[in-house]
């Protein structure tokens, strides 16, 4: 009997998930991936829009090659989960002329909705929200860009929240982008770069000996163990006390799932599973966690939300009886954080990294200098995510 395998999330983990499991287990399974757009863009090279280095046209997808697949799609937005009954609620998305239901039910339901930015807790930032840019959306990495490229002075604050958000080294790979920018255009002597972190260095630790040194080089400031508490018109305030005025903010919201995860009663901030290995909900069997959603003890980035795809499909692979071989996955990867370049060219240099998780504790490693050939590395890797979850791109 066919089993109804709904996937919520069309990013990396979704798509890492229906694919694998339309792969392995083929009509034994109608696959349904519910997204909030008809299209994704990849998150890990944003910040090389900043430096005109990357461009909207390579970084963007769409769905209809997996639909060719027989994998199906409904376009709208999850509104709630009921895990007792096996439905789904959706709101359409208005846009999209096929009507859809209302709810949809399933026999498997993954989760892998990605993060929501949330700011509620900051005073000030629902009056001032428009006031901040950061790379983690496209609207807002396309304003923080008009906006390096054509201040001519000032202060640019550069925030981090607390562990857990979304893509480690983001905060210092956009402080690093700005200060190419502006060193580019000759006017970075008449800035001062700010990056305030939430956390005890910057992230990942791995790394963090690597950034504080190339921020010294860029005379970049470094605060850290302080949160912004409050954001005004032209300033924010720190944890401490402490008020820091601002021409251009760059500020990550702290990070959490989607409210239906917690209103279904899958996790409180994130969704909790079983293991990092068995990434079903403790509650139910029959409802898995993907991606940067689910609550596991690593960091949230592109490679680990795949890896974790492949986890969740080989649970359902176990579930489905199918006999098939499950998929060869361990958590472990290789990164690159983009550190910018000291002279201004438009040629961002990159520092390479790892984490094994495998060993206990975590063994990481690094190549401390920063490279050029690194961030050419980083672009093959992120195509190569693309062509294979969604289409290749042709030139």
């Amino acid at each position: 009997m066919t089993k109804r395998v709904v996937i919520i999330g069309g990013g990396i983990a979704g798509m890492g998930v229906a694919h694998a499991l339309k792969d392995k287990a083929g009509e034994a399974v109608d696959i349904t991936v519910i997204t909030k757009d008809t299209f994704y863009m990849t998150g890990p090279s944003r910040p090389l829009l900043l430096t005109n280095e990357q461009s909207y046209d390579r970084m963007i997808r769409g769905y209809e090659e997996a639909a060719m697949k027989g994998i199906k799609f409904v376009f709208g937005t999850v509104t709630r989960i009921d895990p007792a009954n096996r439905f789904v609620e959706v709101k359409e998305n208005p846009t999209r002329g096929t009507p859809t239901a209302e709810k949809i039910e399933y026999d498997y339901l993954v989760v892998a909705p990605g993060v929501v930015f949330d700011g509620s807790k900051i005073e000030g930032y629902r009056e001032h929200w428009w006031r901040n840019a950061t790379v983690y959306e496209p609207g807002r990495v396309d304003v923080l860009r008009h906006r390096i490229w054509t201040a001519d002075k000032g202060t640019v604050i550069v925030y981090a929240p607390k562990q857990p958000y979304r893509c480690a080294p983001a905060p210092a790979e956009t402080a690093m982008a700005i200060y190419t920018v502006l060193k580019h255009r000759g006017v970075v002597d008449n800035f001062r770069i700010i990056h305030v972190d939430a956390n005890d260095k910057p992230q990942p630790p791995v790394i963090a000996d690597v950034i504080k040194e190339r921020y010294e080089q860029a005379g970049i400031e470094l605060i850290t163990s302080r949160e912004i508490v409050e954001v005004g018109t032209d300033y924010v305030v720190l944890s401490d006390g402490e008020k820091l005025p601002y021409t251009i903010l760059a500020m990550l919201e702290p990070n959490r799932a989607p409210r239906f995860i917690a209103e279904a009663g899958l996790g409180d901030n994130w969704f909790e599973v079983r293991s990092p290995q068995d990434l079903r909900s403790p509650k139910y069997d029959d409802v898995l966690a993907a991606g940067d959603a689910a609550k596991l003890p690593f960091p949230k980035n592109q490679e680990i939300a795949y890896e974790s795809a492949l986890f969740a499909t080989n649970r359902l692979l176990e579930d489905l009886g199918l006999g098939v071989e499950p998929y060869s996955v361990q958590y472990a990867f290789l990164g690159w954080a983009y550190l910018g370049n000291l002279e201004g060219r438009l040629e961002t240099e990159s520092v390479q990294f790892g984490l094994n998780f495998t060993t206990k504790p975590p063994k990481p490693s690094k190549d401390p200098v920063p490279k050029r050939e690194y961030t050419i590395q980083k672009d093959k890797w992120e195509q190569s995510y693309l062509n294979r979850l969604f289409h290749p791109k042709h030139d």
